[in-house]
């Protein structure tokens, strides 16, 4: 009993922030406590056995169910509605209205329209990072991603809250290129072009779907993954994922692998290769 009161009193001092993190990211009041609720299920599941730092914690699965949320409305939007008794046909104008105003008076007008045009994770990072001061390390681990990787991902969004052009010219271009090189490279077997767009200590790792279509799981080094790739990605294509340059393998006409790449400088630092369906679709590609 103890340790559940305990557990109470450490999420009801966070609730208040959570809910704001969680509404600034949804932007519907009724979402954010329920993605708020389901942080206190599982924190209770958990029952706080090796949570050091509960605030950090409940930080990162608040941001973790509000980035499923939002990925799944995008792809709700993406659905067709059959007939004419779609799901929209359930919202109440008035209280949709009342939820936007809110919103608009908690982060202003001009943002507001903005956070509604960003991908799911660049929204994530933006609001954790811009509004609260998450460290670039916990939103890495909500994304997916390197922080590398969760840095580009605010930048982007930033840069678009700021009317400037979404990726800044030369970056962007510089990334491109080390991606570009990668990609030919790999095709055309050639050992030294792959070590001179690696990091020495470049890390791979492969998801359990990718694992069963023969990759291994994980590769650490340079020389390691160059001997990997070295004469594949025949079937790969310069590709956007979700805002950030990689490459996506087209087997059998479908989009069957995203290999997502952290860029440092003109090296590449971290490489994921993705091939579980479900997160395929989640993500937004742009084949370049």
């Amino acid at each position: 009993m103890g340790e559940k009161n305990f557990l109470t009193d450490r999420f009801e001092a966070e609730r208040g922030r959570l809910s704001a993190v969680a509404f600034r990211m949804l932007g519907s009041r009724a979402e954010a406590e329920d993605a708020v609720q389901e942080a206190w299920l599982r924190l209770e599941r958990a029952g706080g056995d090796g949570i050091d730092n509960p605030a950090g914690w409940l930080t990162t699965v608040v941001g973790r169910i509000c980035l499923d949320m939002l990925r799944a409305r995008t792809k709700r939007r993406e659905d067709p509605i059959d007939g004419e008794n779609g799901e929209m046909q359930h919202v109440d104008p008035r209280a949709a209205a009342d939820e936007q105003s809110a919103l608009a008076d908690s982060v202003g007008l001009a943002l507001l329209v903005v956070l509604e045009r960003l991908a799911p994770a660049e929204r994530l990072a933006f609001v954790l990072h811009d509004m609260f001061d998450v460290p670039f390390e916990e939103i890495g681990r909500i994304v997916g991603r390197t922080p590398v990787a969760a840095r580009q991902l605010a930048s982007r969004a930033r840069r678009r809250v700021q009317g400037l052009p979404e990726t800044p010219s030369a970056d962007y271009e510089r990334r491109k290129r080390v991606v570009a090189a990668f990609l030919t490279a790999s095709r055309d077997g050639d050992f030294s072009g792959l070590l001179a767009v690696l990091d020495p200590d470049v890390v791979f790792h492969a998801d359990a779907d990718a694992v069963r279509l023969g990759s291994l799981a994980e590769i650490h080094g340079a020389q390691a993954v160059a001997t990997t790739f070295k004469g594949k990605a025949t079937a790969a294509r310069l590709a956007l994922i979700d805002g950030n340059l990689g490459l996506a393998v087209i087997l059998g006409g479908e989009l069957r692998i995203v290999v997502r790449m952290d860029v440092d400088g003109d090296q590449i630092v971290a490489i994921d290769s993705i091939a579980d369906p479900a997160r395929i679709a989640a993500f937004e590609v742009e084949y370049l």
